[in-house]
Parts: structure tokens; sequence; C-alpha cells
């Protein structure tokens, strides 16, 4: 069994960018030696709208499908033409001001990143 490194940032909706107060939502995970870039996400429209009643929540699930699209390497519309996964990830960990927002940049090592996120995005999304 062969064990791969891997990088991750957690998905955080941010609904007012001046409070620093975020929901995870989801996960993007990269591991170079996999050769796997994805991303998984999970809404609950009930605990988003107890947080922040104002939050349109189409505009996050559409931020989250974006994503989801720039790792499976989709351009055009909007969409950037990156080309390496590694690329794609360095892009979408980077900091910025939007209502999804990445997290800090952790790592680990796994055999299996497709479950790896999976058991991620159940620990730190729920």
């Amino acid at each position: 069994m062969t064990v791969h490194g891997y990088q991750y940032v957690v998905l955080r909706c941010v609904p007012r960018v001046e409070r620093e107060e975020f929901l995870n939502v989801g996960l993007v995970l990269y591991s170079q030696g996999a050769d796997f870039l994805e991303a998984a996400y999970r809404v609950d429209p009930a605990r988003l709208r107890a947080f922040a009643p104002q939050l349109d929540l189409d505009d996050v699930d559409g931020a989250l499908e974006t994503i989801c699209q720039v790792c499976r390497g989709v351009t055009g519309g909007g969409l950037p033409s990156l080309g390496a996964l590694g690329r794609r990830f360095g892009w979408l960990s980077a900091p910025r001001s939007t209502v999804v927002q990445p997290g800090p940049v952790h790592g680990g090592l796994t055999a299996d990143p497709a479950s790896e996120l999976r058991d991620l995005l159940e620990r730190l999304v729920s």
C-alpha cells in the first residue's frame, strides 16, 4: 500500500467578512503523489439560515460548485484556466474576502485520498 502526502483546506461560509464568523461547509483535498484534487461540501440550509438569515443560499451553493468545477479542471464561463492540479489547489487555497473562503492549509498522509476527503468532511463539516 502506497501512502501519499496530502494538503487540505476547510471551506468556510463567512456571511459578514468584517465579523470573521464562519461555519465550515466543505473541503478541498490535494495529493500530488496520488494525482488527486477534489472538493466536497455539505450545506445545512437550516443551520446557515439560523446563523445568517440574510444569506443567499444559492450564492453559497454556486460558490461551492465553482470550487468543484475548478478541481475538475473545467474552464470557460469565467473560470480560470490553471492547468496542473497543484496550481489549481494553490488558487483555491489562496486567502480571499468572499462568502466562501478557504481556511489555513493542513496536511497529512493517506493511502486513499478520496476516503480521506470523506472522513475529513464527516469530522470537520457537520
